[in-house]
């Protein structure tokens, strides 16, 4: 869909076609909506990510926790979003080993039980191991720290969907 066409959507339709950029977090798009027309993917991006870091820390963390977990049983299952299961599985996290996969979940349960929110990281561009090694290293990190590098992290899955979806 070309940004113009995006621009003249009326709200609902906005907001419903934007639905996958921020996992199941629909207020990010609604509030994006009233600020329109964006003139650049650059505009919409940085717009919605202004409208993420600003948003409450309850609507953050709700956010967060909207991801799902690397390689879990749902996304084996298929249950993901399409943009979730795109991405996971253009990572390889679909045809983990049964090592990897096992040391995958012991890292997500030790970061989501140390941080209350799952592990995210945009992973196009990286490889299982390496996902796997920045896993181990953030969770030697402080909840703050990492609570602003999961929004970044947010911040950069939404910029990849947002140019999977739209054309200038």
């Amino acid at each position: 869909m070309k940004l113009s066409e995006l621009n003249g959507l009326a709200p609902a339709r906005f907001i419903a076609t934007l639905r996958g950029v921020f996992e199941h977090s629909p207020w990010i798009a609604a509030t994006a909506c009233e600020r329109r027309p964006f003139s650049s993917i650059d505009a919409l991006h940085a717009a919605m990510v202004e409208i993420m870091e600003s948003g409450p820390a309850d609507a953050q963390l709700a956010l967060l926790r909207a991801h799902p977990e690397l390689a879990s049983k749902a996304a084996i299952r298929g249950e993901l979003s399409n943009e979730s299961n795109r991405e996971q599985a253009g990572a390889g996290l679909t045809r983990c080993s049964p090592a990897e996969f096992s040391r995958l979940h012991a890292l997500n349960r030790a970061y989501d039980a140390k941080f209350g929110f799952p592990f995210i990281i945009a992973v196009k561009g990286l490889e299982r191991s390496e996902i796997i090694a920045r896993c181990a290293e953030r969770l030697e990190r402080d909840r703050a720290s990492e609570f602003a590098t999961a929004l970044g992290e947010v911040a950069r899955i939404a910029r990849h969907r947002l140019e999977a979806l739209l054309e200038e």
